[in-house]
């Protein structure tokens, strides 16, 4: 169970009673704020419609798209959780160089000039040096030749990594292995990568200058809010009997396959 300070059970309390949620769907979605620095999250909670995604001053996605009402009690837990996270330590401190802390890699490994997260995986790029958390466990590669400019993970699978260089988009298990397990998979050549949310950290460059991070373009150029309004349109074709439902939910599944 995630440790929680006497500030942390407060602010869990009150929410728990206040949106009639249980600890449990308040802590989960705790996490998943701080996962995401505070502001965006990506979770799954059974009490909150399933997995869904949440971005402070964004867009709110649920399971039920159009249960607006979920919408708006994810997007208020939310920012009340990124402002709790802002103003109060919620979370006890965790010294640096073991699982769980904010400087969770190896001490030995300096500082990253590149630092990200996605679901439950972690990366930090040193010189010579990627580091990797699945699960709470950390796994430092050797780069070789690689000047690192972003590491992607597959889209739809927890544990696969690619990372963009001089020399192209390479696998993280084609990489040395300098400590840990090394328990990521070898991406499927049909998944598409999508990048990591990026950290940057405050020291100064390395002695190389990493290239832009790229990934891997979709196939069609359509934005998430597009996508919901073509939904909705579609729902309202359907509803005017102008598509019939096969129809509209192939439509439905084709478009939110590209999100």
């Amino acid at each position: 169970m995630q440790q929680l300070t006497s500030a942390g059970e407060n602010i869990v309390s009150d929410l728990s009673n206040r949106y009639n949620l249980s600890r449990e769907a308040i802590i989960h979605m705790l996490v998943a704020v701080n996962n995401g620095g505070g502001t965006m999250a990506q979770f799954n909670c059974p009490e909150l419609g399933g997995g869904g995604q949440w971005m402070r001053g964004g867009m709110t996605m649920v399971g039920d798209m159009f249960n607006h009402g979920l919408k708006m009690t994810v997007d208020n837990l939310c920012s009340e959780l990124s402002s709790s996270l802002a103003n109060m330590q919620l979370f006890p401190v965790i010294p640096a160089g073991t699982p769980g802390s904010s400087q969770w890699w190896p001490a030995d490994c300096g500082t990253p000039f590149s630092s990200g997260a996605q679901n439950n995986i972690r990366y930090a790029v040193f010189p010579g040096r990627l580091a990797v958390e699945l699960n709470g466990q950390v796994t430092v590669y050797d780069t070789l030749n690689h000047h690192i400019g972003g590491v992607s993970q597959q889209q739809g699978s927890d544990t696969s990594l690619t990372f963009s260089s001089q020399l192209g988009t390479v696998s993280v298990t084609q990489l040395p292995i300098i400590s840990g397990s090394g328990s990521l998979q070898a991406p499927s050549k049909n998944n598409f990568a999508e990048p990591l949310t990026q950290q940057p950290v405050n020291t100064p460059a390395p002695t190389h200058t990493p290239p832009a991070q790229t990934t891997t373009p979709s196939s069609t150029n359509i934005s998430t809010d597009e996508i919901i309004k073509t939904i909705e349109k579609l729902a309202g074709l359907r509803d005017a009997g102008a598509i019939n439902e096969e129809d509209f939910n192939t439509k439905k599944k084709d478009l939110l396959s590209r999100i």
